[in-house]
């Protein structure tokens, strides 16, 4: 892309490239026609902050925003994109609110604990030398068309939570005080910055447990980003070196590709875009919402929040920030792909117990093998002669089998979805050894040893027990005993004297596209 298709894109790109200088112009010409231009602003964003990729990649799509719009009723549409940083102490949080209030032109620094609703908002006071009642902009009338930094947000009260709704939602601000009644502008970003309750978070409990805020003001953010504070040893030592170069030589230590300067005056021309979506990525869109709300309603790992159509709006902006932090027109299916990436690792899944396997033939194994040994004790008393048997051939009991819930979800997820294909297609369903034969040829790249795949095929026969106790699946059996005799198979002695087969079928309440039960 050359200097002309730069200054024929419109009066407000011309208006931008009129104000640079010769030297200043041929710098964003440069940044226009560089590959990978998008990966290159993220890592320029915040330098002297180490790694955390993807909130830089939020902040970057915050400064950029999508495009606002008004329908034909005269209803505007917001662009803004509303991002709230969750973490433990010391990540960084307040490092990146300073930064985008000294890199953005209009930006507004607060605090929640010591911030009012009226501060936040506008206030209506009597002005002193006329004794009429005026209205005070608060920090969200002076962000208008900037970002609006608030840190330890979790500290404000609920009372003044509730003041912002339709400020982050509308983009206005409505007073009815003194005699005055007006609606105000606050067409503003509002980055956030919250510690979690109790001081660190809690993976075992959902982002709602952990924060305090109300699921309305949840669900205006349109990206959560929870930054956890955890131990490892090749992060720790090269974040402490990083900290220790950035003290030792501030100038040195931090050179980012891209200078300050030159990120801002690329932000302020890529805002004069207004990207369209193309027919691919629309498409792409609703069925990336699709799976979100699929994925939301599943009773397995729940999300840490409700997906709602405010998600799906998120991913709008998302994409058409992506879009301009790229200077293009049209919103393709990557930049689509992007967005929801950026939308799903927002949604901190919760932490599950690891699953257990309880034998029932446990207990009975266990009492069998002590009623051995006394046999063979009483035995040994009654007759010197007869030798003890060795410590080897003495009946162990079983050891119970214990895998983590992201495995089990694994597991589950690809044994219901192949049920529901073979039933989709065959109209029937699919022999249990049939299903184990496909399960173990489809992860035979992780099996490095004939033993290995033996185990988890003993695991297999546990989940699918476990799959059928849950509702998952139900068992329908065959009549065929030759079948069955023939099969080296996963039956037991029950089955087997019954002569018949395990034949696997969908449970009627799961929904087989999203391996989720329904109701």
């Amino acid at each position: 892309m050359g200097e002309d298709e730069m200054l024929g894109l419109g009066e407000d790109q011309q208006a931008m490239l009129d104000s640079l200088t010769q030297p200043e112009f041929d710098e964003l010409q440069a940044m226009f026609n560089t590959p990978h231009i998008y990966s290159k602003l993220v890592e320029s964003i915040a330098p002297a902050v180490y790694g955390h990729e993807i909130v830089k990649k939020g902040i970057l799509l915050q400064m950029m925003g999508g495009v606002h719009k008004t329908t034909p009723e005269g209803m505007h549409i917001r662009g803004d994109i509303n991002i709230c940083i969750v973490g433990d102490p010391s990540t960084s949080k307040s490092q990146f609110l300073k930064y985008v209030c000294n890199f953005m032109p209009r930006a507004v620094y607060t605090s929640g604990k010591a911030s009012s609703a009226a501060g936040l908002t506008a206030a209506v006071v009597r002005d002193e030398e006329s004794g009429e009642f005026t209205i005070e902009a608060g920090a969200l009338m002076l962000a208008d068309n900037g970002i609006c930094a608030i840190d330890e947000f979790d500290k404000m009260d609920v009372a003044d939570q509730v003041a912002i709704h339709e400020a982050m939602e509308q983009q206005t601000i409505s007073i009815a005080k003194a005699g005055i009644h007006a609606t105000l502008n606050a067409r503003t970003s509002i980055l956030a910055a919250a510690n979690p309750v109790g001081g660190r978070y809690n993976r075992r409990v959902g982002l709602r447990q952990n924060i305090a805020m109300s699921a309305p003001i949840m669900s205006r953010f349109d990206l959560f980003f929870v930054v956890l504070d955890e131990c490892r040893e090749s992060t720790d030592q090269m974040l402490a070196q990083h900290i220790v170069g950035v003290h030792a030589d501030p100038e040195g230590s931090v050179q980012p590709e891209i200078s300050t300067e030159a990120l801002q005056r690329y932000v302020r021309y890529a805002r004069t875009y207004n990207p369209k979506f193309t027919h691919e990525a629309a498409d792409l869109l609703v069925e990336k919402y699709r799976i979100l709300r699929q994925s939301d309603a599943t009773g397995i790992g729940k999300n840490s929040y409700r997906i709602t159509v405010r998600q799906l709006e998120s991913m709008v902006r998302l994409s058409e920030a992506i879009a301009r932090a790229n200077c293009t027109h049209d919103i393709i299916p990557a930049f689509v792909n992007e967005a929801y990436n950026l939308l799903k690792s927002s949604i901190i899944h919760v932490e599950q117990d690891d699953v257990d396997f309880d034998d029932p033939d446990l207990e009975m194994d266990v009492e069998a093998a002590a009623a051995a040994a006394d046999a063979a004790q009483e035995a040994d008393s009654m007759d010197p002669s007869t030798p003890t048997p060795a410590p080897e051939t003495q009946t162990q009991p079983k050891r119970k089998m214990r895998i983590t819930h992201d495995k089990y979800t694994q597991m589950q997820e690809l044994i219901v979805l192949h049920v529901a294909e073979v039933e989709q297609a065959s109209g029937s369903g699919i022999e249990a050894n049939d299903l184990m034969d496909w399960y173990l040829e489809a992860m035979e790249d992780e099996f490095e040893s004939e033993e290995q795949m033996s185990e988890e095929r003993g695991l297999l026969e546990k989940v699918l027990k476990k799959l059928v106790k849950d509702r998952f699946l139900m068992i329908l059996y065959g009549d065929t005993q030759d079948d069955l005799l023939e099969s080296d198979t996963m039956q037991t002695d029950s089955d087997v004297n019954a002569g018949k087969k395990i034949v696997y079928h969908l449970h009627p309440e799961v929904d087989g596209t999203s391996s989720s039960v329904l109701g």
